[in-house]
């Protein structure tokens, strides 16, 4: 495996800067920046200018991911040339969000499924919900086929984010890339470090990813009384204080749900995945130190492999949230995770998302995960 990377402004000469990667004649190109360079096509069609032969795939984001760095308002291009990985991409329009489950089921359909080993997905960031999404595609991929990626983002505004994929740049597309052969390798971490306030409280009434009832009370209420002077601020300030998923035993599922929207009327809550109807539901909040504490635990889950052949490549998705949180300091969460990942990773891309699509553990299940950092390092043997 090759690997380049680019990182432009809005005032590059978009030709020019990718004539290096058409040299490189790569098999898969990733390109995470700001919405600005989606909703204009000047990027893209530079892009399918310089590199016809490559599947190209992207997302905007709430800051792109580059070696050590954090960026705003720039795009972060990486390109993969594969010694023994062939590649292929699908992409489903999404109506809205009831369609979630089935648009995942029509994206798996749409790659061809023989010798696929993996997926890297990236979908809508807004009118979306991200569980029922995963649950879709992996009812329709083939036993043992991974999945990760992220949902795209809009810099926390949660009003239009883009994906990029066969059909150009779009506000309601997802798109999965399939990875296919026996020599592709991937190793998953995925951690949060958050910490729980307050009483852990029953979810009395929920219709999929929204909530209406906590404890019997309207959901808003109580989580309104818990946020104070905050709440004036929702629903951006919701994403500094998620809520972790607990079972009906109230067993802890590792799995956080960041709030997307609110209904003052209804007294509702629209969360980024499904909700545990018979479970409960603890209020989160965070440190820094606590935050940078969790990416090294995900990097640290990331399974070494020693018969890797040539370059290796970290994507980073992390969550818009924990970037509200650590502020300046966001930085140091990448760095941590690049130092752990050390000679394991020889580039490292990515972007701060609306959701992250990660595998806990090495056999885990593919999930949703929310305030999460997660980690996917993808090499050849």
């Amino acid at each position: 495996m090759r690997l380049q990377q680019l990182i432009l402004n809005n005032h590059a000469d978009f030709d020019a800067a990718l004539a290096p990667l058409a040299l490189m004649q790569p098999h898969l190109v990733l390109v995470f920046g700001a919405c600005a360079y989606f909703a204009a096509s000047d990027l893209t069609e530079a892009l399918r200018r310089q590199l016809p032969g490559a599947v190209i795939a992207g997302c905007s984001t709430a800051g792109e991911i580059a070696g050590k760095r954090v960026y705003d308002d720039s795009c972060v291009i990486t390109a993969i040339r594969f010694a023994h990985t062939t590649v292929a991409i699908a992409d489903a329009i999404i109506c809205d969000m009831a369609d979630s489950h089935d648009t995942g089921q029509r994206l798996a359909q749409a790659l061809p499924q023989e010798g696929l080993a993996a997926v890297f997905m990236l979908g809508t960031g807004v009118a979306i919900n991200g569980s029922a999404l995963i649950a879709g595609l992996q009812a329709s991929l083939p036993p043992g086929v991974t999945v990760s990626g992220g949902l795209a983002a809009d810099g926390g505004a949660f009003r239009q984010t883009w994906t990029l994929g066969p059909r150009g740049a779009a506000d309601n597309t997802v798109v999965a890339v399939g990875l296919y052969g026996e020599r592709i390798r991937l190793g998953y971490g995925s951690h949060a470090g958050w910490e729980a306030f307050g009483p852990a409280r029953k979810v009395t009434r929920c219709v999929g990813n929204v909530l209406y009832g906590l404890d019997g009370a309207r959901a808003l209420d109580i989580y309104k009384l818990y946020l104070g002077d905050y709440a004036r601020d929702l629903p951006g300030s919701g994403l500094l204080f998620p809520f972790e998923m607990l079972s009906a035993a109230h067993e802890k599922s590792n799995v956080f749900r960041t709030i997307l929207a609110v209904d003052e009327e209804q007294g509702s809550l629209t969360l980024a995945g499904d909700i545990l109807a018979d479970g409960y539901l603890k209020l989160m909040h965070s440190s820094t130190n606590k935050l940078i504490d969790g990416a090294e635990t995900a990097a640290r889950g990331v399974v070494p492999q020693p018969d890797a052949v040539g370059e290796q490549l970290a994507l980073l998705v992390s969550c818009v949230g924990r970037k509200l949180v650590m502020g300046d300091r966001v930085d140091e969460e990448v760095e941590a995770v690049a130092d752990l990942l050390g000679g394991g990773a020889s580039c490292i891309a990515g972007f701060y998302s609306n959701g992250e699509i990660g595998i806990a553990q090495p056999q885990g299940a593919c999930q949703l995960h929310n305030q999460t950092m997660t980690v996917t390092v993808l090499s050849e043997t």
